[in-house]
């Protein structure tokens, strides 16, 4: 099959090329600039010019292709100019639908995330659990309605789709929020310690890849949903494990969560007028997600994609070198 995929210089997406490569499939990358996207060439996928929110670089790209892949997302709890998480995660996703049902591409797989049900109020909740309207970020709220969009175009327009929403991704090359928390833990950058006790549910990114790869080689399964997630871990358990793999120290403070809350409201305000990202990655967007705990069950993806789970400390073994070197 030829494959097109947006997203596929991010974190998830470039694991996701990598693992494409191993197969007889053939890659079409959209990307916004070919001239960084050496590694994609060297895995013999065809560049596309063009990103999410210009929707002619997008058909231009996705004929001809089978199946696509939509990976393409601003995944922070802060940028600059809001409106950015409705361009991109939003209509973004729009282009990408609007595209795949216009060339009939026979497959589509749209990737979501498990933070939009952090206010479902059912633990562990999965794929049947109902999704409150109500979003704790900015980040989950674009989600949330490019899911809406996406579930339209498939009830109403028969677009062929098959979603995944990934737990909290982990795994070499991780620079997302998760990324930066772990990275912080590691180069002794992180003050104190806060939420220890939010429990999330997290995923080694290659199990994430698997999932996405076998959900579209998957006979029979337009229409179905898959959480990919496994291993819940409250969040300073997390700090807790990535200090032992690295040998450094935890913070010695802890931080109550409602001081925590306000000094994110605090960091957001100097972030919004600097333009600077808020210190450590605390954001109030990020703080409010991390009042939630997630506890996700992907027993779904096990059970009818065959994937396994792979231990998260292994992701954090393969990690964690990465964040030393660039402590250095």
């Amino acid at each position: 099959m030829k494959i097109f995929i947006t997203g596929a210089t991010g974190f998830i997406g470039s694991h996701l090329a990598e693992r494409l490569a191993q197969t007889n499939h053939k890659m079409c990358c959209l990307v916004r600039d070919p001239g960084r996207a050496k590694r994609l060439t060297e895995l013999g996928a065809e560049l596309a010019p063009g990103d999410v929110t210009d929707k002619n670089s997008i058909m231009k790209g996705m004929k001809g292709c089978d199946w696509a892949l939509n990976l393409a997302n601003i995944y922070t709890f802060w940028v600059p100019d809001k409106r950015a998480y409705h361009q991109i995660n939003v209509e973004g996703t729009r282009n990408v639908l609007d595209c795949a049902l216009e060339l009939k591409v026979s497959k589509v797989i749209h990737v979501s995330t498990v933070a939009i049900w952090a206010k479902s109020g059912e633990s562990p909740f999965n794929e049947k659990t109902p999704i409150s309207p109500v979003q704790v970020s900015e980040y989950a709220r674009s989600k949330y309605e490019a899911d809406l969009i996406a579930r339209e175009y498939h009830e109403k327009r028969g677009l062929p789709l098959v979603m995944i929403y990934p737990g909290n991704v982990l795994g070499e090359g991780d620079n997302k929020p998760t990324g930066q928390f772990v990275g912080d833990i590691v180069r002794g950058k992180q003050p104190v310690n806060a939420f220890t006790d939010t429990v999330l549910t997290f995923v080694h990114v290659r199990d994430v890849v698997e999932a996405i790869v076998k959900a579209a080689e998957k006979q029979d399964n337009i229409g179905q949903n898959y959480i990919v997630a496994n291993e819940q871990l409250p969040w300073g358990e997390l700090a807790a494990m990535s200090a032992r793999i690295s040998g450094t120290k935890l913070p010695r403070f802890t931080l109550p969560g409602p001081m925590a809350l306000a000094t994110g409201a605090l960091l957001t305000v100097v972030a919004d007028i600097t333009k600077k990202p808020p210190l450590w990655g605390l954001s109030l967007d990020a703080a409010r997600t991390l009042t939630s705990s997630l506890r996700a069950d992907g027993s779904k993806a096990q059970r009818e994609l065959g994937i396994t789970y792979t231990p998260i400390r292994q992701a954090l073994e393969e990690a964690i070198p990465s964040y030393k070197s660039k402590a250095r």
